[in-house]
């Protein structure tokens, strides 16, 4: 046997292995895949794929084909993800409004291969995922200039499910009409109540009345359905696109910043630790009918190391003039240091729930 002839045999041995092997690193994939899908995770996570490429290069000593390594492990990684993407394709995310929302804007951002499920309000896409009927559901928690969205903290409160996730996604807010109106023909709008605060100071100046509608997009849908010249909608383009009105004027919100968090929520808790450290953790809780309890709570959570950058109160629902309070505290809850704040903080509150950790920064 020729020595070309032994190397080629070498070589068909070796990719019996390394095919055997493949599957088997496949089968891990699939279960990685599984656990982001039951915790509403992105795929891609670029800085856990540098550590396995950073790793896993130093085990290969020749530096020319350290080089060929790397860019093979580049591509089995791009196929680990093409892989998870086609896992995931069954994945459903439910979001409040309809299509063109700006939550479904946000889902698809999040799962773009992923099956968005409208709901007619954020109680029923709550409980969608509380029940089985979706895998993860896509809430705004907060608005930069028109503040928390108080009806999905009271699920958070009172549900069972956990954030995973938060994004800030900014939000333009446009005058939508029929395609034959023009600007004086303009009287009255409709849309959520948040996009309304959020262009309170462009419909004073306009002088037009308003009108609460459910959500931005359905407010859209219902001036097309409508066709009167008189009636526009606040929500987005893509809501003016998807309904066949015109955008008669782009950016109307008053804080040109306008930036929405939302927030992925899933049955299960995350417990996969952040490589770059920047973990926050939201608890909420009330605090005993004692003088000063609230106070001391705030202390333990300091004196722990912890760094409160919010805190808010809202009215405990079915009781009256009693509150609870939600805080996101910089860091993981789950540490040691974490678990002996929680343990501390059990002494002065009546009721605390960890509701999820996330990444900052997304």
């Amino acid at each position: 046997m020729s020595r070309l002839e032994e190397a080629r045999r070498e070589i068909d041995v070796i990719d019996q292995q390394m095919a055997e092997l493949f599957c088997k690193r496949m089968e891990a994939v699939k279960t990685v895949a599984m656990h982001k899908k039951e915790h509403g995770l992105p795929i891609h996570d670029p800085m856990r794929e540098a550590q396995v490429i950073a790793r896993n290069s130093e085990n290969v000593d020749d530096d020319t084909l350290k080089e060929y390594y790397t860019s093979f492990l580049q591509d089995l990684m791009g196929t680990s993800r093409a892989y998870q993407t086609r896992l995931l394709e069954g994945m459903r995310v439910a979001f409040s409004g309809t299509l063109g929302a700006f939550a479904h804007i946000a889902v698809k951002k999040l799962f773009p291969t992923a099956t968005a499920v409208p709901y007619g309000d954020f109680t029923a896409a709550y409980h969608a995922v509380e029940n089985g009927e979706c895998d993860a559901v896509v809430l705004p928690i907060e608005n930069s200039f028109n503040g928390e969205v108080g009806q999905v903290t009271d699920l958070m409160f009172a549900g069972n499910l956990y954030v995973n996730r938060i994004i800030e996604l900014a939000v333009d807010q446009d005058l939508l009409v029929c395609s034959d109106a023009v600007a004086e023909d303009i009287k009255e709008v409709v849309s959520h109540p948040q996009a309304l605060g959020q262009c309170a100071d462009y419909i004073r100046a306009k002088g037009y009345t308003s009108r609460e509608y459910g959500n931005t997009a359905l407010a859209a849908k219902y001036v097309a359905e409508k066709g009167d010249k008189s009636l526009a909608a606040i929500a987005s383009a893509e809501a003016a696109e998807l309904f066949g009105l015109k955008v008669l004027e782009r950016n109307i919100n008053t804080d040109r910043g306008n930036t929405t968090r939302f927030a992925v929520m899933t049955r299960a808790e995350n417990r996969v630790r952040s490589n770059s450290g920047t973990l926050c953790s939201i608890l909420l809780f009330t605090v005993k009918h004692q003088a000063g309890a609230l106070a001391k709570a705030l202390d333990i959570i300091g004196l722990h190391g912890f760094n409160m950058g919010v805190l808010r109160s809202r009215p405990t629902k079915g009781k009256m003039w009693q509150y609870y309070f939600y805080a996101e505290v910089e860091g993981d809850v789950r540490t040691p240091a974490g678990e002996d704040m929680l343990r501390m903080l059990g002494r002065f509150c009546d009721c605390l729930k960890h509701a999820g950790t996330y990444e900052k920064g997304e």
